[in-house]
């Protein structure tokens, strides 16, 4: 932990934020970092001092895709595993997001009952969090193309994530399969351990990465046809060879070996373990790996011991999807499916994991800060498995820009509408007995998620507009 100076009033702190927050919520604003920006500015050591306490530290998790999935399941298995674990709400992954999650579970005293932190965070923002909070653990998921405006090309993102690398006092969690972030072993310090997660490589072509932007993407189509059939996905070959062309096989702790219709079979010390899943997607399989890995690091530094395989599959098929991540809302009978789309592979990913046959498709696209202000990115997405079906609703700041882009692969667009609150009630109500999917940047998924609670029960994500 870096040491700040602890100011007078800082006894006061968690009383003046949590006097923010529910100032907040009378005005409308519940789960908004308002209450961590005023915290962040009249006593900037409380997050480091929070935090701190805890016995066995912080995990952080970071990368470009996945960063919610990946902590909600790490978070869900080491409750499950008996530790007391304290976590950031969903979309909260800024610093602010982290000390306004705080200040809604530490005392008036400023005593956070946890063992342990999971936290996601992200890529820029987890830069000045370890410039406070050294992580015990850091995952590393991927490196991929997202908001350009912010982070410029991919290997300025790993410049950022190698910082993370660099701040970690215990183990770093790799993923072996995308290259930048392997070589980010090289940058942990002596000592610190490393763990990687990896696939087999029979399904290496199934979870491109984003060198191979625009490799053919039908080894993702074929194994989700597989999987719907309730079958185990058929491998497909891609070889990977080193510099001098021969095989590179990194050791990993854990490998996803196999999937199909929400199973995954995982190879863990030297033995496979077949998991029933209620994630959706066929990538949230690959990120329960990655959390798996991460456990096995957390739990062999705790007094509770290493966890079993038996333990890990049973925590892992516990797990339900996060806010926006193949989340079912249920609208009058309706299930309308909420799908997170904020870069050309996650969005590519999404359409071959949620097949649009018997369903009406909206998308709704907006370009706010967090979302990233340039969306290029949607030229590098193949749309054509909307061509049989189309796309019933267009919306978001950005609706023409969308519009424009599928009309380019061919797919009809019923409607286009950019007054997003408005589009999404129309789109949930018409022909209401056909399931709805909804592809959405993340402020429009807030916005979506707000018009929809007015029609209907929707969990609360923790989130702010």
């Amino acid at each position: 932990m870096s040491q700040q100076n602890t100011p007078w009033h800082a006894f006061a702190t968690p009383i003046l934020g949590k006097s923010v927050r529910a100032a907040a919520r009378i005005l409308k604003h519940g789960g908004s970092a308002l209450p961590g920006q005023v915290v962040e500015k009249v006593d900037p050591g409380f997050l480091a001092r929070t935090l701190g306490q805890l016995k066995y530290g912080v995990v952080l998790v970071s990368g470009t895709n996945g960063k919610t999935t990946t902590t909600r399941m790490v978070t869900a298995m080491l409750r499950d595993m008996g530790l007391k674990v304290f976590s950031n709400p969903t979309g909260s992954n800024f610093t602010r997001g982290v000390v306004s999650a705080l200040l809604n579970e530490v005392s008036v005293s400023g005593r956070l009952d946890a063992d342990i932190a999971v936290l996601e965070l992200d890529e820029a923002y987890a830069v000045h969090f370890v410039q406070q909070v050294r992580p015990q653990f850091s995952l590393l998921l991927n490196v991929m193309r997202d908001q350009l405006d912010r982070f410029g090309e991919i290997d300025n993102t790993a410049n950022l994530l190698a910082k993370v690398a660099q701040s970690t006092t215990g183990t770093v969690i790799l993923n072996r399969e995308d290259r930048r972030i392997a070589a980010l072993a090289d940058q942990v310090r002596p000592g610190v351990a490393v763990k990687y997660f990896g696939l087999d490589a029979s399904l290496r072509a199934i979870f491109p990465n984003d060198d191979a932007l625009h490799a053919e993407s039908t080894g993702a189509a074929e194994a989700e046809a597989d999987a719907t059939r309730g079958s185990f996905a058929q491998p497909v070959t891609a070889d990977v060879t080193d510099q001098e062309g021969h095989p590179e096989r990194i050791p990993a702790d854990v490998v996803l070996t196999r999937i199909g219709d929400h199973q995954g079979e995982f190879l863990i010390d030297g033995s496979n373990i077949s998991v029933a899943l209620q994630l959706e997607g066929i990538y949230n399989i690959f990120n329960a790996a990655a959390a798996a890995a991460t456990v096995r690091a957390v739990m062999a530094h705790t007094e509770l011991g290493r966890a079993d395989n038996a333990s890990l599959a049973k925590a892992m098929g516990q797990v339900t999807p996060a806010f926006g991540r193949g989340e079912v809302i249920d609208v009058n009978g309706v299930p309308v499916e909420l799908l997170l789309v904020k870069n050309p592979m996650g969005f590519r990913m999404s359409l071959a994991s949620f097949p649009p046959q018997g369903h009406e498709t909206m998308i709704a696209i907006c370009d706010e800060y967090a979302d990233g202000r340039d969306m290029s990115w949607l030229w590098d997405v193949d749309f054509t498995s909307l061509r049989e079906t189309g796309v019933a609703m267009v919306s978001g700041t950005r609706a023409w820009d969308m519009a424009l882009r599928l009309e380019y692969d061919g797919v009809q667009v019923d409607t286009t509408d950019v007054e997003l609150e408005a589009a999404v009630e129309r789109f949930v109500t018409s022909n209401p007995e056909v399931p709805k999917h909804m592809y959405c940047t993340y402020t429009a998924m807030l916005r979506a998620r707000a018009q929809l609670a007015k029609m209907t029960e929707v969990p609360d994500a923790g989130v702010g507009r």
